[in-house]
């Protein structure tokens, strides 16, 4: 995978752990090996403007996808053509506003952020009640995956 990390905040990130995590999520879903991808990290103001440009909604929000060629999820032995899967742009001060709120590190919450775009990016969504469940329950898995393969 080709998973290019930009970092346009004050904030510490660290790159490589972010694309290690799109790696697994992308392996996981048997995306192809050439498949490219951009996280971006801004501030909260580009994100407002972003949020009211794409959605018309204001303020800045956590987590927005992208999606350039439409990819979608593979099947074990028939990964999906190569192609630009797209951009996640990440707001790290709303995540840590998230994180705060639900007991865990930014970082984390930021992962999660990650996972749930590349997720759409796939074309999940959750919308409805029953997509909700399902994408979130995937979301789940691949991050918790991850964080133990991190561990071990």
């Amino acid at each position: 995978m080709t998973t290019e990390v930009n970092n346009e905040t004050d904030v510490q990130i660290d790159g490589a752990e972010f694309a290690a995590l799109a790696d697994h999520v992308l392996r996981a879903m048997h995306v192809n090996p050439m498949a490219e991808l951009n996280i971006i990290f801004i501030e909260p103001d580009p994100m407002a403007e972003l949020h009211l440009r794409w959605l018309d909604l204001p303020g800045p929000t956590d987590v927005m996808s992208f999606p350039m060629d439409e990819l979608r999820p593979g099947t074990p032995g028939s990964e999906t053509p190569p192609g630009t899967l797209g951009d996640i742009v990440i707001c790290p001060q709303v995540a840590a506003q998230q994180a705060l709120a639900a007991g865990h590190s930014t970082v984390e919450e930021m992962l999660l952020l990650t996972t749930h775009g590349i997720l759409h990016l796939l074309g999940y969504d959750h919308a409805e009640p029953r997509q909700k469940q399902e994408m979130f329950e995937l979301q789940r898995t691949l991050l918790l995956t991850f964080l133990a393969e991190r561990q071990a």
